[in-house]
């Protein structure tokens, strides 16, 4: 069973406007990339479950890819309470996705970090 949702239109913005870290993988199934990014994204939802993970295809969706301005895929959008924090094109690897949640949690939460806010997303 998978931790990652499968968004549409229709239920995008429920799922994303709640309270937390939402990370949205753009993809489409003919993508190569797209396909190498899955395993990345499972893997992550697997070690931070405290954050949602969700898809969006964006040949059956692609009124969010515009309005998220994906111009290529894959690209990895962070929303808090669904506000879009950033976007990341391109294969990320699990642990950097994971490093990267860890920093936003900790801004959030006013932790300070080694490493400051930097990062892809």
């Amino acid at each position: 069973m998978s931790n990652v949702l499968e968004l549409t239109d229709e239920t995008f913005d429920q799922e994303t406007s709640q309270p937390g870290l939402t990370v949205v993988d753009f993809w489409a199934p003919w993508c190569g990339p797209c396909c190498a990014m899955a395993p990345q994204i499972e893997r992550a939802a697997g070690l931070r479950p405290q954050h949602r993970f969700a898809k969006v295809n964006v040949d059956e969706n692609p009124a969010l890819a515009s309005a998220y301005g994906v111009r290529a895929i894959p690209t990895l959008a962070i929303l808090r309470d669904g506000k879009l924090l950033g976007t990341a094109p391109g294969l990320v690897r699990s642990d950097e996705l994971v490093a990267a949640l860890d920093r936003l949690a900790a801004e959030a939460a006013g932790t300070p970090t080694a490493s400051g806010a930097a990062g892809r997303a």
